[in-house]
């Protein structure tokens, strides 16, 4: 088929490798600008436009796809289709309606379930068993068109939203060019909106672990925004990057292992946010229920470093309070 790719992660650059090695002919690959990027904040391209160069497919940058001008670019190219994955820009109707077979989303989770900016960390968020992937026919809604094709994905207990990324980038260029070589014998389903669930763009203030939570749900945060923007809390009033944490829910078995300090004046576990114990390799943490177990860290204007490293550096002693 004859595309229009338009995308900008590296999980879209993944199918768009896909496309170009099953022989599709890319018309013409759209992406977002060059935006500052690194230390030195010098213009970077995305990585769908080096994927792009790196074959010398012609690639197209527009601010907007609103414009008489840009939307006269695209007829241009005279595409059977546009295959569009983390693109960031808004698709008029217009634009929707100029491919003859019209645009399709590769998207990052099992539809209905997480429509929006997130799916990938909410899904962790959730405690969801698995994701996966949607081939959507394009409408314009917020990924409310119909389906074309699912893939579903386990979600690890181990998984961060970087190792999910990856497995769901490989899991849709596989998707796409499988939905593109059996295209006329799809059948497009329509989602039910009753079950839709929205994944709302993440923030940095969200990712402030809130020590009145379960172990468990902190546990799955940490995960979630692994790497971006990091799950944080404060210590002495500065913060404090959590990378790695484990989640211990039965202070039965956590005193049976030696993980937890109970009071000798009270005999119960310590307050949300208090240091129980400060291990070898770990710093274990009371919870609203339960207790995590932070293994890595980074303590602000540092690298990330193992809890044993911190502690080395910097004891921390059983009483000391996590969140201010």
């Amino acid at each position: 088929m004859r595309i229009i790719f338009a995308g900008t992660p590296p999980f879209a650059a993944a199918a768009l490798d896909a496309l170009a090695d099953a022989g599709h002919d890319i018309a013409l690959v759209l992406t977002q600008p060059d935006r500052p990027a690194g230390r030195g904040m010098k213009l970077t391209p995305s990585a769908v436009k080096q994927a792009a160069l790196a074959r010398d497919l012609p690639v197209y940058q527009p601010i907007s796809l609103k414009t008489p001008e840009a939307q006269s670019d695209l007829r241009a190219a005279d595409a059977d289709v546009m295959v569009v994955a983390a693109y960031g820009l808004i698709l008029p109707q217009a634009v929707l309606d100029l491919p003859r077979f019209g645009c399709l989303n590769i998207h990052a989770s099992l539809l209905p379930r997480w429509r929006g900016a997130a799916p990938i960390q909410r899904a962790i968020l959730a405690g969801d068993t698995e994701t996966g992937i949607t081939i959507m026919q394009m409408d314009a809604g917020l990924d409310t068109g119909a389906m074309l094709a699912k893939t579903a994905v386990p979600i690890r207990d181990s998984d961060t939203a970087a190792s999910l990324h990856d497995a769901l980038a490989a899991a849709g260029a596989i998707a796409i060019v499988a939905a593109l070589a059996n295209y006329s014998t799809l059948v497009p389903v329509a989602q039910d909106d009753t079950q839709a669930t929205y994944a709302a763009k993440l923030s940095k203030d969200e990712a402030r672990l809130d020590w009145m939570q379960p172990a468990d749900v902190l546990a799955r945060a940490v995960r979630a925004y692994s790497p971006v923007p990091g799950a944080w809390t404060l210590l002495d009033g500065e913060p404090l990057k959590i990378w790695a944490a484990k989640a211990y829910m039965d202070s039965g078995a956590l005193k049976d292992a030696d993980s937890v300090r109970t009071s000798a004046r009270d005999e119960r576990p310590g307050e949300p946010g208090e240091v129980l114990r400060a291990e070898a390799d770990q710093l274990v943490v009371a919870c609203g229920n339960g207790a995590l177990a932070l293994q890595e860290i980074q303590p602000a204007g540092s690298r990330r470093m193992s809890a044993a490293a911190f502690l080395a550096g910097r004891p921390v002693l059983p009483g000391t309070r996590f969140g201010s």
